[in-house]
């Protein structure tokens, strides 16, 4: 058991059980975590990363470089650097082929193939970037159909000055149905965005329910989550994975403008808990 967790465990024995690992004890039990204590690389038996130019036309190549663990947290730095696109073909109508030149750089790690859940409490302490045209994301895929059919739970995600937290999944037309939520930060405080926040996913059989600092941002009832395609496939019934990325730009991002680099995403944790069988 590492370091950081051992203290929150005597802590919490300590002050009589209320522990700064969100009551390990009761219905619920740790089933993973990273607490980012190693120096270095993040944990390879836990995470991989994405690679490249991904979706949304956003402008980061992704890298896992860009990904690395100091003084226990997990740092996920956006720079902005040059290098020539390998993947270059001016003959393509692919976006990402289409470019010629890469400009900013981050990294998106993420647990497919290696770590998959179904239910549970999800948590992550962090210090998100907040400067014009971040874009940085906890959210989580199913593992079975493509996306939107998969399903998508966005527990934080945040551009343009608005914290979401959101599901998605499959519409009649197509596209993706969302249930959404959005809370401008400058009513959260005047310190917030400059302070480490705990935001939470508590997933059952019948809700998703999304929260940052114990105060409710979304809850989704499953029996109306169903793929409207005919097929009667519930998307959050089915085991997810987890991403963590910071994104820059894209359909959704906004403008960089006089943004200085390198941005940071800090994390200081993240926690899975599930249910005592």
């Amino acid at each position: 058991m590492n370091q950081k967790f051992s203290i929150c465990i005597l802590f919490a024995i300590l002050i009589g059980g209320v522990s700064c690992v969100q009551k390990a004890a009761g219905d619920y039990e740790l089933v993973w975590y990273d607490e980012f204590d190693k120096e270095g690389i993040p944990d390879a038996s836990k995470w991989d990363y994405e690679h490249g130019f991904v979706r949304n036309h956003e402008l980061q190549w992704y890298q896992p470089e860009n990904a690395f663990c100091k003084e226990g947290k997990l740092i996920i730095e956006a720079r902005q650097e040059w290098k020539e696109n390998p993947g270059y073909d001016s003959t393509s109508q692919d976006w990402r082929k289409q470019r010629r030149n890469v400009e900013y750089t981050s990294a998106c790690l993420i647990t497919r193939d290696k770590h998959e859940w179904l239910y549970g409490r999800f948590e992550l302490k962090a210090r998100i970037p907040t400067s014009s045209g971040m874009w940085p994301a906890w959210w989580t895929l199913g593992v079975e159909k493509p996306w939107p059919a998969n399903g998508e739970i966005d527990i934080m995600e945040y551009y343009r000055d608005t914290l979401l937290a959101n599901a998605a999944f499959f519409r009649e037309d197509g596209k993706a149905a969302w249930y959404d939520s959005k809370h401008g930060i400058q009513a959260l405080g005047e310190n917030w965005a400059s302070e480490f926040h705990i935001w939470r996913m508590d997933w059952t059989e019948d809700y998703i329910a999304l929260y940052v600092d114990d105060m409710l941002l979304n809850k989704v009832d499953l029996n109306l989550t169903i793929n409207q395609d005919g097929s009667g496939f519930n998307p959050f019934k089915q085991p997810h994975y987890m991403l963590l990325n910071l994104a820059m730009g894209g359909m959704n991002g906004g403008d960089l403008g006089d943004t200085p680099f390198p941005q940071q995403f800090e994390i200081d944790y993240v926690r899975v808990y599930q249910k005592k069988k």
